[in-house]
Order: structure tokens, then sequence, then C-alpha cells
């Protein structure tokens, strides 16, 4: 008795993506060379695939390859003196972790403020902004849990502070936790 024969395994999208870059010997990617390989995804997984130019380019600089964009959703490549700073330090998988992170990069901005170091002071708003935009795109995804969203909104409401007087957002932290408005959305759990 012959066994049957297996379906070819499916290629992820990130193997399609690295696959296809090596395949057309890219070395320097931009807008141009971005779009060609979420074309090659289409191609390949179908016209519905809606993966995102800033997905690609997060995938190809995990990988190693120098990639010219930028927009809200994807991590630029950080140069080295700043990147063992703030990697890692954009997190907002809830209220505490939202709060913890926006003290980390207050912390951290005041320190380039104190040193006059602009690109320094410039990246960690770049940062806080990103998580801004990230946050609210969760707060509209309908596909995410009501209370999830709720969270989100807030958090993103949070950012938007830090971005405006980033040296007053611990105090307003703590006077917006302690609120009616607040406690009425989360209770305990948001302190």
């Amino acid at each position: 008795m012959t066994q049957p024969e297996k379906p070819p395994r499916r290629l992820s999208k990130k193997q399609i993506i690295l696959d296809y870059c090596r395949a057309a010997k890219l070395e320097d990617i931009g807008q141009g060379e971005l779009r060609a390989v979420r074309d090659e995804l289409r191609r390949r997984l179908g016209p519905a695939d809606k993966t995102s130019l800033g997905y690609v380019a997060s995938v190809l600089r995990a990988a190693g390859y120098q990639v010219q964009y930028e927009d809200g959703y994807s991590d630029s490549p950080l140069p080295v003196p700043y990147a063992a700073r703030l990697k890692g330090v954009l997190e907002f998988h809830d209220l505490a972790s939202a709060e913890s992170s926006l003290l980390k990069l207050a912390g951290l901005y005041r320190g380039y403020q104190s040193a006059d170091d602009l690109l320094g002071s410039k990246l960690v708003y770049r940062t806080v902004k990103k998580g801004k935009l990230r946050a609210q795109a969760l707060a509209a995804n309908p596909h995410v849990l009501e209370q999830k969203r709720k969270e989100k909104r807030e958090i993103a409401l949070w950012f938007q502070v830090w971005l405006e007087t980033p040296d007053l957002i611990e105090d307003w932290l703590a006077l917006r936790k302690s609120s009616e408005e607040f406690r009425e959305l989360f209770g305990a759990a948001g302190e």
C-alpha cells in the first residue's frame, strides 16, 4: 500500500520574501524593491494578500538587508550608540507595561535632552510616536476584543500626552489613574 502524497509545504511570507530577495540579488532596498517583493507575495499567495511594505521592510532588516524605508509602524535601524538603549523599550501589552515603557522613555529623553543630544531625543520621540500609531491601529481594529481596544485607546492617549509634554508624563499618569473616569473604565486593574 502506497502512502498518499503529502501536499507541498506552504512557504511562510517571511521565507517568500527572503527567497525572492536572494534570487533577485537585491542589496540596497528602497520603496520600489519593497513593492516588487509585495507583488511577489501577491503572486504566490493570491491577490487578497495585504502584506504591508512596513512588514516586508522589517523582515528584510532583521535578515541584515539595508532597507531605505520608514513609516509609522516598521522599525527603522537605530544608530549603534542608541540601539542598545532603545531596543525593546517600547511595550504596551497592557496598561502596566505601557506605563513602564513611557517612564523609561521619559528618562531616556531627559538624559538625551540634558546632554544636548538632538539625535537621541529625536529617536526617543519617534519611538513614542510609533507607539501611539500602533496603539491607535489596535484600538481601531474590529478583530481585537472590545476591552483590549478600550485599553489601547487609553494607551494611545498616554502616548499623545507624552508627545505633547514629556516632562509631565509621570505626574499626568498619576492624576489620570486616580481619576473617576479611569477607574470606571479600568477599575483596580489599571492601577
